[in-house]
């Protein structure tokens, strides 16, 4: 039997395809490679490039692989992009996981974690934030991957399949050793837009926003490490296939870091002076977003171990360094 990794190819799924290898659990990747990289996959994972919204395709694989469970990040995530392009995000994400539940269920696979998002949450006034508050997005995306959970969970009434929803905060780190890492283009997130400036490939990072309601009017973030983060979904899975009920977790450090403490830690970290350009406020972007993790560690036994901001920004800084194009030539 096999686990089948939907975006295997990309920077949270090429970390789980390396963790699950080391725990000898044999591993399918199917990629679309539009934005994964072939290089970041494991040599010893099974490869399918496609799309799950090929429904052809994706029974092939559940035709060639007995498959167990699904690990599921394969979406488009980009918040800004979603404003201005919500209907490839409804077609990605939401068509590709109405394929993808289809096809398990045609195949009688009953277990799926699922990569979600805080972004579900929209502007809670609640902090940090917790499973049971109110979604309510602000943005395409995460009202894309709203309706991926309804339609898990609709799913699971008609068919049986269980699944765990994992709202992750912001994600970032990479493997100490610098084997893999994260590499988008264009790179949006935070941390690696900072390590680029401190490498020279950037004249300065823009802070979107300067006049929130927040400590030092910059938006704040709850970061969590990639490696921790991949602990959270083995064990879901884990919990899944001993039979539990199905059930959404938010993963998070349980801490906030604002733009201007990220830049600042870095400088320390990289021991290079970052220079900053104010800009005007993104759409969509809510001023705070901070997880209460105490149901996933409850339940799962979940205790991030790597999860503290200079961690996190030593490792991504280890993987920039060694690979300042990222697996690109």
């Amino acid at each position: 039997m096999a686990i089948l990794v939907l975006g295997g190819a990309g920077y949270i799924g090429s970390h789980a395809v390396h963790e699950l290898i080391e725990q000898n659990v044999k591993v399918v990747v199917m990629d679309n490679l539009e934005t994964g990289h072939k290089k970041a996959i494991h040599p010893k994972a099974k490869f399918y490039k496609g799309d799950i919204r090929d429904r052809d395709q994706l029974v092939e694989v559940f035709n060639q692989e007995e498959i167990e469970g699904v690990l599921h990040f394969a979406a488009s995530s980009l918040v800004w992009e979603s404003m201005i392009k919500p209907v490839k995000y409804f077609d990605n994400n939401v068509y590709g996981m109405m394929v993808l539940l289809d096809v398990m269920n045609q195949f009688n696979v009953k277990n799926i974690v699922f990569s979600s998002t805080a972004a579900t949450y929209g502007e809670s006034d609640v902090v940090p934030i917790h499973e049971d508050v109110s979604t309510r997005p602000t943005n395409p995306y995460g009202e894309s991957k709203r309706m991926m959970e309804q339609i898990m969970k609709w799913c699971e009434l008609a068919h049986g399949i269980k699944y765990v929803s994992l709202r992750y905060f912001n994600v970032a780190g990479a493997m100490r050793d610098g084997i893999i890492g994260e590499d988008h283009d264009p790179e949006t997130h935070l941390i690696p837009i900072v390590l680029e400036t401190a490498l020279g490939k950037r004249k300065h990072v823009t802070i979107f926003g300067c006049d929130y309601d927040t400590k030092d009017g910059t938006c704040i973030r709850d970061y969590v490490h990639v490696d921790d983060l991949i602990q959270a979904h083995i064990l879901a899975l884990q919990y899944l296939i001993a039979g539990n009920e199905s059930t959404v977790f938010n993963l998070g450090s349980n801490e906030g870091y604002s733009v201007k403490e990220i830049i600042e830690t870095a400088e320390i970290v990289t021991g290079k002076k970052i220079q900053t350009v104010l800009g005007d406020r993104r759409l969509g972007d809510p001023p705070i977003l901070v997880a209460s993790s105490q149901k996933a560690k409850n339940i799962l036994g979940w205790e991030p171990k790597k999860s503290n901001i200079e961690q996190i920004i030593y490792d991504a800084w280890i993987w920039h360094s060694k690979n300042p194009n990222g697996y690109r030539e």
